[in-house]
């Protein structure tokens, strides 16, 4: 079996693409970066050499697939694995639930890369981690959306309260239920593992 190839820009720890890298290394998968310049460029790149059917990345290539579209990949990877996806009906629509306000979250974290909203911690990110807060808070069995059981929408959280940070606009405080969510993440030892190596490459 070949080895899985990750297809990115080269953007350190932004992005979605990160997610998936992260939950890759949190399956023990192993997989070779492929990275692209992002920048004006990268249009006739994909062009020229038909990397993106979408015109957009991460890709992944696994298991004879070129996978698109990054909570799609999540979303196999955690079927492939055969969890981190829930397991009753009404679980499986919770993660679903929590992965599209994820996204509408990433829509306006894009923007502000650009558009530089003065008041963007004070409405977006607020409204995000309010909303994040009500769905991590229904089970307190665990610091996960699902209380003790991992799921991939809980990396993809991870990564959207880092990448707040990573542009300075961080809330001031966590909640609670983000907090036990974040300490719960990085302790993973594969997640730890990542991480390590991410900042000893900087």
């Amino acid at each position: 079996m070949s080895t899985p190839v990750l297809h990115y820009f080269r953007l350190g720890n932004l992005g979605r693409g990160e997610i998936v890298r992260l939950f890759l290394r949190e399956l023990n998968i192993e997989y070779e970066n492929k990275f692209y310049v992002y920048d004006d460029t990268w249009p006739s790149i994909n062009k020229s050499t038909g990397v993106s059917l979408t015109g957009t990345l991460p890709i992944l290539e696994i298991d004879g697939q070129r996978l698109y579209q990054h909570l799609a990949i999540l979303r196999y990877l955690s079927r492939r694995a055969g969890a981190y996806d829930g397991e009753s009906n009404y679980e499986k629509y919770l993660v679903d639930a929590v992965s599209d306000i994820y996204n509408d979250w990433r829509t306006g974290w894009v923007t502000q890369l650009t558009a530089k909203a003065p008041d963007y911690q004070g409405t977006h990110v607020k409204k995000f981690q309010d909303l994040f807060t009500n769905f991590y808070s229904r089970d307190a069995s665990g610091p996960y959306l699902l209380g003790n059981k991992p799921t991939y929408v809980d990396f993809a959280v991870f990564q959207a309260l880092d990448n707040d940070e990573a542009i300075g606009h961080g809330p001031d405080a966590l909640s609670e239920p983000l907090k036990k969510l974040r300490e719960a993440i990085l302790v993973r030892p594969n997640v730890q593992g990542y991480l390590a190596e991410r900042a000893a490459a900087k």
